[in-house]
């Protein structure tokens, strides 16, 4: 690890962060007894950590399948014009969408590359009629259903 990447971060606030990444229940005790610093030592790095915005939260991973949405469909989106009144008109659409899990800005044969969670394809096709080709200034917009989650949310390799 090269510490010019993160230059404000120690071997033991990497650590820290390795292990919260791998299971962000782990208690304060056992963080400290991994990283080998008092509980006190680690809880204060702990919230450093949260506070320098290292560590932007702490969630439950949901399985998809069980809440109802074992679908995923990307969506390459291509928009009519470049403009940042465009892309901007698109990014506040797609944030109003809790079924969008992920909106990316890409390079080459698309502008949005969106990755989508619904139940099924029939709710997707409901979906796409009612919201997707609804975009404002959407060209157009290919997608992509998953066939097989090969690798899903990896940890950050730091």
């Amino acid at each position: 690890m090269k510490d010019s990447i993160t230059p404000d971060l120690d071997a033991i606030d990497r650590n820290i962060l390795r292990l919260l990444q791998g299971n962000g229940r782990m208690s304060n005790a056992e963080l400290a007894e991994r990283v080998n610093v008092s509980a006190a030592t680690c809880h204060r790095r702990t919230q450093r950590l949260f506070q320098d915005g290292y560590i932007r939260g702490v969630r439950a991973e949901i399985d998809p399948v069980k809440v109802g949405l074992g679908t995923i469909a990307l969506v390459g989106v291509v928009l009519d014009r470049s403009t940042p009144e465009s892309f901007a008109e698109l990014e506040e659409a797609v944030k109003t969408m809790p079924m969008v899990l992920d909106c990316h800005l890409v390079a080459g044969d698309f502008d949005y590359l969106l990755k989508i969670r619904v139940e099924d394809m029939a709710d997707f096709n409901r979906l796409h009629a009612e919201k997707l080709i609804a975009f404002p200034g959407v060209r157009q917009a290919r997608t992509f259903f998953v066939i097989k989650e090969v690798k899903d949310n990896g940890p950050l390799a730091f």
